[in-house]
């Protein structure tokens, strides 16, 4: 390493971010006591305040048994709304076109239920061919569903042949040559595998000139990178809380749909408790009165217990802001970048996030031309205390997350992949 350690309690002193808020785990290796935690795409550290928060909620229950639905000191009822305007802020949405519900996956299903309608010869769903693959077991079901061949339906763009990345540029392409068959656009905000952060805003446009129906994956853009999601026209979107939000696992996810749709009788949804009007929902009619919100998407009542870190995290990034925290996560990044650079010369491993800022959130994600990422994962932590995210075979991302990593955390990953991977000779 030629860059000093020195240097990056330099930056830390002078950018220190909110680390101070989180539980870091130990190090399971090297010479410091916590970890180099790079993961947090993964899943993200527990706040400081979950414990005592999560533990109110459990109090109420103790206490109050049935009765905590109205009396506790958040009353379990209406406490899906306390996450409400928090969320919509984040993801740049109105509180009526927001919801936090369900997981990820079961969101993604629920919306597809209403906007992929095939019909004609407009029945294919778009998405990139490195796509997360619970979304393309999710996409391929639903052509099935529809009586479709999943096959032949579902179209995985690739990248063009040398470059790592789907750029916008190929998606703009092929909605211009093919939209007309497009019922559907399913993309990732950000690449979970590469950390390329998409042009949302200009592929829903070409999208919707296209006359397709846009929709965005956005567990790992959500608290990573500045969205929004209404003035930007996106269809529908879907999100988990438990990557860059600290939501804990398995966590609740969000979900938006565009106010044009809300309240539109024409959408088929599926329907449950939760889905009528709530002043309305005790007097326990056969059927439901949807609201005018995306709240007619819910199904069932909210897991309390669950929601409650949701709503620790929202409130910590109301506190520190999302356009403070994408400022920091540049510069981190950046400096991440800046130490591979010294490191990934004359040794088998190679940065395919891309190199422009603007075209990534937090994560850089580094291919490795020797041996498993596993096995490369699982040195790095038991000999360097540096806890980084494995894809299979030959993939390990970094994610620098600016809420509660460090510049020192990105020193030890360059030091830590210079003592592992051999230079080649």
């Amino acid at each position: 390493m030629h860059t000093p350690e020195n240097e990056a309690h330099r930056r830390d002193a002078a950018d220190p971010g909110h680390r101070h808020l989180f539980h870091v785990p130990p190090a399971d290796g090297g010479r410091y006591p916590d970890a180099a935690y790079l993961a947090g795409n993964s899943l993200g550290l527990q706040p400081r305040a979950t414990r005592d928060e999560l533990l109110t909620d459990l109090d109420a229950w103790r206490r109050l048994g049935v009765e905590g639905h109205l009396e506790a000191e958040r009353p379990w009822l209406p406490y899906h709304e306390s996450l409400t305007a928090p969320a919509a802020r984040l993801v740049g949405a109105r509180p009526a076109e927001t919801v936090v519900m369900n997981s990820l996956t079961v969101n993604l299903h629920l919306l597809m239920v209403s906007f992929y309608r095939p019909a004609g010869e407009r029945t294919r769903i778009v998405i990139e061919d490195s796509a997360f693959p619970s979304d393309s077991y999710a996409v391929r079901s639903q052509a099935r569903f529809h009586g479709l061949d999943p096959d032949t339906t579902v179209v995985r763009l690739k990248p063009r042949p040398g470059t790592d990345t789907l750029g916008t540029e190929e998606v703009l392409d092929f909605l211009a040559r093919e939209g007309h068959t497009v019922a559907l656009l399913l993309l990732g905000g950000v690449n979970y595998l590469t950390g390329e952060l998409m042009d949302i805003p200009a592929v829903t446009a070409a999208g919707r000139a296209a006359g397709a129906v846009i929709g965005w994956d956005l567990a790992h853009a959500a608290g990573n990178v500045p969205l929004a999601l209404h003035d930007w026209d996106v269809d529908f979107a879907a999100w988990c809380s438990y990557k860059y939000l600290n939501s804990g696992p398995g966590a609740p996810g969000g979900v938006f749909v565009h106010e044009r749709h809300l309240g539109d009788p024409a959408l088929p949804r599926f329907e449950g408790w939760w889905s009528t009007e709530a002043a309305t929902r005790f007097e326990m009619t056969p059927v439901s009165r949807p609201p005018a919100t995306v709240e007619a998407w819910q199904i069932s009542n909210p897991p309390i217990f669950a929601m409650g870190p949701v709503r620790t995290s929202l409130e910590l990034f109301d506190s520190v802001g999302m356009p403070a925290l994408r400022e920091r996560s540049l510069r981190l990044t950046a400096w991440l970048e800046q130490l591979l650079d010294e490191v990934t010369p004359g040794r088998p491993l190679t940065v395919v996030t891309p190199r422009d800022p603007a075209r990534r959130g937090c994560q850089l994600s580094v291919r490795i031309g020797v041996g498993s990422a596993n096995e490369l994962t699982k040195r790095l932590r038991h000999e360097h205390g540096v806890i980084a995210d494995a894809r299979e075979p030959d993939v390990v991302r970094f994610a620098p997350v600016p809420l509660y990593s460090t510049y020192h955390d990105c020193w030890r990953v360059a030091e830590a992949l210079a003592a592992v991977v051999a230079e080649e000779g």
